[in-house]
């Protein structure tokens, strides 16, 4: 629909959000620090995966203050499992940032913040500022890609950037922050990836791709790279309540100062049980887990035996773990040892 007046569009689109909108506790308000919270914690993350969190992540850290003072530790323990770390740790650099020089005020203010992106910039400042920018993230550019009938590769830079001179075009600059939600709304519930619902879309007299019959075709986008399937064996060394855990070196990039179960042949001499396996993605990486069980005696009070040397890592009373920054392999590995049987001469 390029080149054509974006009124009747925005119309559409709009009457159509504000009758069926899903709730969203980030949209109760348009208070910043909630809206901020919700779109870092979105990116790359279903809304039903973020939602839990974000409740408990309000409760531990209830403003900006309260996030800028926690240690650095508490606030990727409360985003372990989420995922993409990188965003906790910029989040927790940019809440010390407002926290010093205030709420940002434009545009450029947000853009400034650590691990702020163009997506998130134009988001947070149209539905927190009303500001006229048009956020354009993965659903976006599908529903953008089929209304003009774009079978241009859309990892291309210049796709990318077509796409988002359409969305800015098509923005409803009266009220930027809803027009926004709407589009992501469209593309999550209704202009979904391999089965659009057209006959429910409120816009589809406006969409090209669906008069040409090739919304299903639409967007073109390279196809993935090949998986890598990589196995690893964890041990899982327990003992009156406790869980052996290492911590990730500082110097790593990702997982930084995380704890996790050590891998099986660190501590080979270590008899253990087979308890347990599943399978866990990163990216392109697939892990098939295998997690062997080890339970140490509880007469053992203070360490492990003289002949088998833990070095390298600490023990943790599981209750601990809550409050601990645990790679989300190792926290589904804990979680699957309920029905395993105890190792084979150590309990």
């Amino acid at each position: 629909m390029t080149g054509r007046s974006a009124l009747p569009f925005r119309r559409a689109l709009l009457g159509w959000y504000d009758s069926v909108r899903r709730y969203l506790p980030w949209r109760e308000s348009s208070d910043f620090y909630r809206v901020w919270i919700s779109e870092v914690m979105l990116q790359q993350t279903r809304v039903e995966a973020v939602i839990p969190y974000f409740h408990r992540f309000l409760e531990q850290f209830p403003s900006i203050r309260a996030l800028a003072d926690a240690p650095e530790a508490d606030v990727l323990a409360a985003w372990s499992g989420l995922g993409y770390y990188s965003r906790a740790r910029n989040l927790h650099r940019a809440a010390k940032q407002v926290a010093n020089q205030g709420v940002p005020a434009s545009h450029d203010d947000v853009l400034s913040l650590p691990g702020a992106g163009p997506y998130t910039a134009a988001a947070i400042s149209s539905i927190v500022l009303g500001l006229p920018h048009a956020a354009v993230d993965g659903n976006v550019i599908r529903v953008i890609s089929r209304l003009t009938n774009d079978a241009a590769e859309i990892s291309a830079p210049r796709t990318r950037a077509r796409f988002a001179a359409e969305a800015q075009r098509l923005l409803d600059t009266h009220r930027p922050g809803d027009f926004n939600q709407a589009m992501m709304e469209l593309g999550a519930t209704v202009c979904l990836p391999r089965t659009p619902l057209c006959p429910e879309c409120p816009v589809q007299r406006f969409c090209a791709g669906r008069a040409a019959g090739r919304e299903r075709e639409l967007p073109v986008k390279l196809k993935k790279a090949a998986v890598t399937e990589i196995v690893l064996e964890l041990l899982a060394m327990l003992w009156d309540g406790r869980v052996f855990l290492i911590r990730r070196d500082d110097a790593e990039k990702r997982l930084a100062g995380f704890w996790e179960l050590p891998p099986r042949e660190l501590f080979a001499e270590v008899p253990g049980t087979r308890a347990s396996e599943f399978t866990h993605r990163i990216v392109n990486d697939r892990f098939r887990v295998v997690v062997w069980k080890a339970v140490w005696k509880a007469v053992w009070k203070a360490a492990a035996p003289a002949t088998v040397k833990l070095e390298g890592g600490r023990w943790f009373d599981l209750s601990e773990l809550t409050s601990l920054p645990v790679t989300t392999v190792t926290r589904k590995a804990l979680a699957g040892l309920s029905e395993a049987k105890p190792a084979a001469g150590l309990s």
